[in-house]
């Protein structure tokens, strides 16, 4: 009776994916600050009239963002960025909503034991306080500087990412709930290391990935694969303190992004070819394959993404991406855990 559970969390997962897209297109056309208040209830309903829509840019004619780069924007002009924030925070409800229902029907229904109920809350706690950090973020840049913090952009994503990842672990529990065999095999154990230790790289690129947009350090050295011209470009640690550089600096931020994808670059595919020496099962080697191939597809969106300056389509399929090769590691990671 779980199978049904594994399939609700993975539609959740699906939902996620999209808020990721629908928030990275969000933040590409700058409509991040055209909603100046936070409304769970009340902000669902959309505006209608002319009237509301006055009232709506009144606000926003407040805010910095309005003040320093959309100065004279029209009303028309307003609802294409207005639109785009709508639907990013209409869709996170929307996830409250289909997450919430089926977990309440699945424990009147006794379907959740205790372990798993427990699991399922925590989740939950997890998508309450993704609300609250996404008005965080959107507060940082409704004060003075008309653009969010890098840092509290980078949280946003990361927990994203974090939820996405509890839900697709439970899901793939509930799904192959035990152990395929007992094997002991160093090899088996070898290689379950070595996709752990992947699987938190790909999140530490994600969370890198997040300084990139969160400073539009994608927007510079657009040539690969030397930094205009540089394989270590001098400017590195321009600033002081050191540390304030690796957030900061936008040479630092975008080195190190390229930096990680070098690193996966090289070890993902050394990953694979010691899974060609293991014998395991069909599925978990379909995972192993599907794992490269993702990281070939998201490392050449990066690649085009960079080269054409950040266009809308290919960045929001980058990120995109992340999510799909980050799924791809924990697949490969969840199999290589059931030998």
């Amino acid at each position: 009776m779980q199978k049904p559970i594994a399939i609700w969390l993975l539609i959740c997962c699906a939902l996620v994916f999209a808020m990721i897209v629908v928030g990275g297109v969000t933040r590409l056309t700058d409509s991040g600050l055209s909603i100046v208040e936070w409304q769970p209830i009340v902000g669902t309903m959309p505006p209608i009239t002319q009237q509301d829509w006055d009232v709506l840019l009144e606000k926003y004619r407040a805010t910095p963002q309005y003040q320093q780069v959309n100065k004279g924007m029209s009303v028309d002009e307003f609802k294409s960025i207005f639109w785009w924030e709508y639907f990013h925070r209409l869709l996170g409800r929307l996830i409250g909503l289909v997450f919430f229902i089926p977990f309440v029907y699945f424990l009147v229904k006794k379907q959740i034991d205790r372990p798993l109920g427990i699991k399922l809350a925590g989740i939950f706690v997890l998508g309450g306080l993704q609300g609250f950090m996404g008005w965080y973020m959107v507060m940082s840049g409704l004060v003075n500087d008309p653009h969010v913090s890098q840092y509290r952009l980078t949280a946003h994503l990361g927990l994203a990412f974090i939820i996405f990842a509890a839900m697709f672990w439970v899901a793939m529990g509930l799904l192959s709930p035990q152990p395929v065999s007992q094997q002991t095999d160093e090899k088996i154990q070898g290689l379950r290391k070595f996709s752990f230790g992947l699987s938190l790289l790909i999140f530490i690129m994600i969370l890198s990935g997040g300084f990139v947009a969160g400073i539009r350090a994608g927007m510079a050295y657009n040539t690969f694969p030397l930094m205009n011209g540089h394989l270590i470009p001098p400017d590195l640690f321009i600033l002081e303190p050191w540390y304030r550089n690796f957030f900061d600096n936008i040479t630092t931020v975008q080195f190190d992004h390229r930096l990680i994808a070098w690193t996966l670059a090289f070890l993902v595919p050394l990953f694979w070819l010691k899974s060609r020496k293991v014998a395991l099962p069909g599925t978990t080697r379909l995972a192993c394959n599907l794992f490269l191939l993702m990281l070939i597809i998201q490392i050449s969106l990066g690649i085009a993404t960079l080269l054409h300056v950040v266009p809308i389509p290919l960045a929001a399929s980058h990120q995109g991406g992340a999510v799909l090769l980050f799924a791809a590691s924990l697949w490969v990671s969840h199999r290589l855990r059931l030998h």
